[in-house]
């Protein structure tokens, strides 16, 4: 049990530096990861919030004897400034979340005979590559320690939810099929076998689902795929009999989570291994045998699962409308609710209670797809915002309100943000609004050659803003699984990705498009949907991709000033809202269809 003098993030940095001195370690690295390089982190793996109080999904703390700092990107710098405070744990700047400037840091601190140690579990092997070339010869990098274990007495447990089937209405490809396209890949590769450790290319491959991670439906798990049988590695009790013999029925073995690193290192002699070095850490990579080529690369279920199929993108739409839906009844109360004078008090957790409520009630509703952003006028300047019951604002007076929140249903996954009024708002209000509405609809329209290289498209929606020398923080679009993370690659739209060939834009690929505009201390406007790659045409030049949007919820035209918006963007906006409401109007009635047909009026 945690005892009172760890429970602030001072007290565990001195209880830490105490066991680095036992240890003889001069430098830690607590990076935000698991052992399967994570977005978001089974409780057990948490352990830089736990010891900075830092909450955001993204950050590596570095502690030394007498430097502590948090790496984070812009996204989460206010979030960082204030939850650091008083922790003697500064905040260090990086562009984006990609960044290893703290690599940098500490090839320029450290000096000859020092230490520098992270627990090589959960590093990845491409950061730790980057960390011994800039660490030298003379510093020491030490993984075979995990110092954690040291000062966190209440370390949660592994997680124990079971495995299940993704349903079989729902893939459009059976284990035994995709088993054998990735197989086919391996010998593309010139590989007998295949190492797997990310948890939705594996939830992906197998046709299974859990619920070990927060808002992704996917568990932990480490697979190894050879000639003729896979094996997933995966804690006892998770997988029930019959699901087991269905598997091993189908060519897949269980075994323990705990012997992935055993097998690995009794792979043949002569054998050869693909990895991704990207999603593997450097200890899954020190166990294989010394006697085993291995070959680099992405993992084929990474492209494969990017690339929905005609049937998954039909559940996409099914799952779309369903959340639409939901979308509608929670905006009727919400617009009811703050219309009334005699309400009581809406905080910005009540408004996420009441949208998580409206999608609990809609058909194959599983979970949220992550947390819920809900920021009034300047919390919603914060880009990852998360209301506490200590600080969230209370929605009353006049500004805007910001909701970024999504659901994980059998069919799909959504992500969606949209921007309401509250009481009267100004003409900046509106100016901005409507630039970040220009910027969406000009991407959402482009037209773009088969294979372009996704950060490619990001300045289309950019040069709206940049018009007004106005810029965002954050990348314009991620990609998104099927009823799988909500973050999901390798497309990212983003003027920090590199234009790598495995970012190449492909039929069926799901991805959001939303630009902001946040002003600090006074207002957030970001307006999402989620679209679908779409064959467009082909022409002497090649083939060409669109852009179908799938997100079906009214883009709120309160907030627009007409005279901004061009004729043809004006269109768009009709065209999109007389879909919404021909898609969402037959699973309405009452209040939330008469709200739909208000807020989907012609401009």
């Amino acid at each position: 049990m945690q005892t009172p003098d760890q429970a602030t993030p001072a007290s565990r940095l001195s209880q830490l530096r105490a066991a680095m001195r036992a240890q003889h370690i001069d430098a830690l690295i607590v990076p935000s990861a698991d052992p399967h390089l994570s977005e978001y982190l089974p409780a057990r793996w948490q352990g830089r919030e736990w010891l900075s109080g830092f909450t955001g999904s993204v950050g590596t703390l570095v502690v030394t004897q007498d430097v502590a700092g948090v790496w984070t990107d812009g996204r989460y710098w206010e979030q960082a400034e204030d939850e650091l405070a008083g922790s003697g744990i500064v905040l260090k700047k990086i562009p984006s979340g990609a960044s290893v400037l703290y690599i940098d840091w500490l090839g320029e601190t450290m000096r000859p005979g020092q230490t520098v140690a992270v627990d090589g579990a959960v590093l990845g092997l491409a950061n730790a590559r980057l960390l011994q070339q800039a660490l030298g010869e003379q510093v020491t990098l030490r993984t075979d320690t995990d110092v954690l274990q040291a000062v966190w007495p209440d370390r949660p447990a592994m997680p124990a939810a079971p495995v299940v089937e993704h349903a079989a209405a729902y893939p459009s490809l059976s284990r035994t099929q995709k088993l054998a396209a990735l197989r086919a890949s391996m010998t593309v590769h010139g590989a007998s076998h295949h190492v797997i450790s990310t948890l939705d290319d594996i939830a992906y491959l197998f046709n299974l689902r859990g619920a070990d991670v927060s808002y992704n439906p996917v568990f932990l798990a480490h697979a190894l795929v050879g000639p003729e049988r896979a094996t997933l590695f995966v804690a006892d009790g998770k997988v029930a009999s019959a699901l087991r013999a269905t598997l091993e029925s189908e060519g897949v073995d269980v075994a323990a989570y705990d012997r992935t690193a055993a097998a690995l290192a009794a792979l043949p002699a002569g054998a050869t291994l693909l990895l991704d070095p990207r999603r593997i850490t450097f200890g899954t990579r020190q166990a294989v045998a010394e006697g085993v080529r291995v070959v680099e690369s992405i993992n084929p279920t990474t492209l494969a699962k990017s690339r929905k199929t005609d049937s998954e993108a039909a559940h996409v739409r099914a799952a779309m409308e369903q959340d639409g839906a939901a979308l509608c009844e929670f905006f009727s109360w919400l617009d009811a609710t703050l219309a009334d004078p005699q309400r009581a008090p809406l905080t910005e957790i009540g408004v996420d209670e009441h949208l998580t409520a409206a999608r609990a009630r809609r058909a194959h509703f599983v979970s949220p797809s992550f947390g819920t952003i809900a920021g009034f006028n300047a919390h919603g300047a914060i880009m990852h915002y998360h209301a506490h019951a200590d600080s969230a604002a209370t929605i009353e007076g006049d500004g805007l309100l910001l909701i970024d929140s999504g659901g994980q249903y059998w069919g799909g996954t959504t992500d969606i943000t949209r921007v309401v009024p509250v009481g009267t708002i100004t003409a900046e209000h509106k100016r901005d609004f409507t630039l970040v509405l220009r910027s969406m609809i000009a991407l959402s329209r482009a037209q773009f050659p088969r294979g372009v290289k996704s950060p490619m498209l990001d300045a289309i929606a950019r040069a709206p803003l940049w018009a007004e020398g106005i810029d965002f923080g954050h990348g314009t679009g991620h990609g998104v699984g099927f009823f799988l993370n909500v973050h999901e690659g390798p497309q990212s739209i983003s003027q920090s990705a590199m234009p790598e060939p495995q970012t190449a834009m492909e039929a069926g690929m799901i991805t959001s498009i939303e630009p902001g505009i946040y002003r600090p201390g006074q207002w957030g406007i970001r307006i999402e949907n989620l679209v679908l790659n779409v064959a467009a045409e082909t022409t002497q030049f090649g083939e060409f991709l669109r852009f179908e949007t799938l997100t079906l919820c009214p883009i709120d035209t309160r907030c627009v000033e007409r005279s901004l918006l061009r004729d043809d963007e004006a269109a768009w906006l009709n065209d999109y809202h007389a879909t919404v409401r021909a898609r969402l109007a037959p699973h309405l009635a009452g209040g939330a269809l008469a709200w739909l047909e208000q807020r989907t009026g012609a401009i």
